[in-house]
């Protein structure tokens, strides 16, 4: 098998840019944009993303089955979906654009354009994070491919996080900026999905092109570390969604320091290609499993700073928002090698190489996360009495907001690490196996 190059590596990355474009903006400033911008009532807004990433959940097992069942000759299972990469772009476009009108057509509204968002993402984003497992089978290779995903979804938040998030202070014309957000990344977005479609090879063919549903269900029953990752990951994308989503509010309504966002996103770049670079030396030595439950503790650590840090110390603050990052980066960066892993797993254990629904499901856990992040923290911005557009909050939301940012995402994160104790898929272990599989094919 031939070793990746260079620029198949950085072609996969501009994928996750691509899909940043996407994920990132809304779960950054769709909750800001709802409740600050289009009027939506806090609970309203939460409710519907609650709803909408658990549907997505849905479409990303359907999309997992469609992929299974498709198979170009010439370009494999999964590059011919990223050619279509346009469509949720252009639908995240109308998602930032809610009408002014009576307060039901606006969340109707709103359900119906995030809705087809979440469709179409399933059917571009589902075969982008399976071709990792199709490019290379080598642990350190896959470990690349992660950092690189990592790194191009690191470009575009920061992004988010050095040029727009300053441009939403007060009197800012909130609108306009999303309105020229969407539009840019639509045709920027367009573009790295068909590079990433034509530059990343599939090395790896599935032992049967066209997989049926008792397949795959046979498959995923026998693969218990595909569910430890799972379960693991519902708990850990629900906590960091729940800061990720409440950082605005955060560094705007408790600490009264928005300026600092710039900070947090050059903090997010350093953090992530440090890490994207140096990772897989602790993997390599230490193993995966480790290395994400090290990570995921020292987001156990930040979210309790988050939470306690006094107003009148706003770096301490942000000193958990940053340990946030890490524990973000670091779990990110390992856990797409590990979803890889497990396709291994599962072949070794029934014969069959099920690609697509293995992805889907650890992609829906993660809808499912941030689902319930995003829930965690417009349901409590609502119990603690947030009024938007006030110069200032009340107490009990701004320990409302704390609570979002630091408290659950801490105690969530923490419950995650206990969670893949019980992951038994260790580096060595997989090694063995693929080598069975090799010798087998042979």
């Amino acid at each position: 098998m031939k070793k990746l190059s260079r620029l198949s590596v950085f072609a996969y990355g501009a994928g996750d840019a691509a899909n940043s474009m996407i994920i990132s903006t809304g779960n950054m400033f769709l909750l800001v944009y709802y409740t600050d911008v289009a009027g939506i009532g806090a609970a309203a807004a939460g409710t519907l993303l609650l709803l909408l990433r658990v549907f997505n959940a849905f479409t990303d097992i359907a999309a997992g089955r469609i992929v299974d069942r498709v198979h170009s000759r010439r370009w494999g299972k999964f590059r011919p979906f990223l050619m279509f990469g346009f469509v949720p772009l252009l639908l995240s476009v109308a998602v930032f654009h809610v009408p002014d009108v009576e307060p039901s057509l606006k969340l109707l509204y709103a359900y119906c354009t995030y809705g087809l968002v979440c469709v179409a993402y399933s059917m571009v984003n589902v075969p982008y994070g399976r071709l990792v497992g199709a490019m290379t089978q080598d642990a350190r290779q896959r470990a690349r491919l992660g950092g690189a995903r990592t790194l191009g979804g690191l470009s575009v938040g920061a992004t988010l996080g050095f040029f727009i998030a300053p441009l939403l202070g007060a009197g800012q014309d909130m609108q306009q900026v999303f309105t020229w957000l969407t539009i840019t990344f639509a045709v920027v977005g367009s573009a790295l999905y068909a590079f990433t479609g034509a530059a990343c090879a599939e090395q790896v063919p599935g032992t049967i092109p066209r997989i049926t549903l008792s397949q795959s269900v046979a498959a995923l029953k026998a693969n218990s570390p595909l569910v430890i990752l799972c379960v693991s990951s519902v708990l850990f994308v629900t906590g960091t969604s729940a800061t990720g989503a409440s950082q605005f509010y955060y560094l705007r309504d408790v600490l009264s320091r928005v300026d600092l966002f710039p900070l947090m996103a050059a903090a997010q770049v350093a953090i992530t290609l440090t890490l994207a670079v140096l990772i897989p030396r602790p993997v390599a030595r230490w193993g995966k499993r480790a290395v994400y439950s090290a990570g995921a503790g020292l987001g156990a650590v930040g979210g309790l700073l988050v939470f306690l840090a006094p107003a009148e110390v706003p770096l301490l603050g942000v000193a958990g928002l940053v340990l946030g990052l890490l524990a973000s980066a670091s779990v990110s960066i390992v856990t797409w090698a590990l979803i890889a892993d497990t396709v291994e797993y599962g072949e070794w254990k029934t014969g069959v190489r099920v690609q697509g629904i293995n992805y889907a499901l650890l992609a829906a856990t993660r809808k499912l996360g941030m689902g319930f992040g995003a829930g965690v923290v417009a349901f409590s911005l609502a119990w603690g009495g947030y009024a938007s557009g006030a110069a200032e909050q009340p107490e009990s939301a701004t320990l409302a907001i704390r609570a979002a940012a630091g408290l659950l995402p801490g105690a969530l994160v923490l419950a995650a690490v206990g969670i893949m104790y019980w992951y038994r898929l260790t580096d060595r272990k997989h090694a063995e196996l693929v080598a069975s599989l090799s010798r087998d094919a042979t």
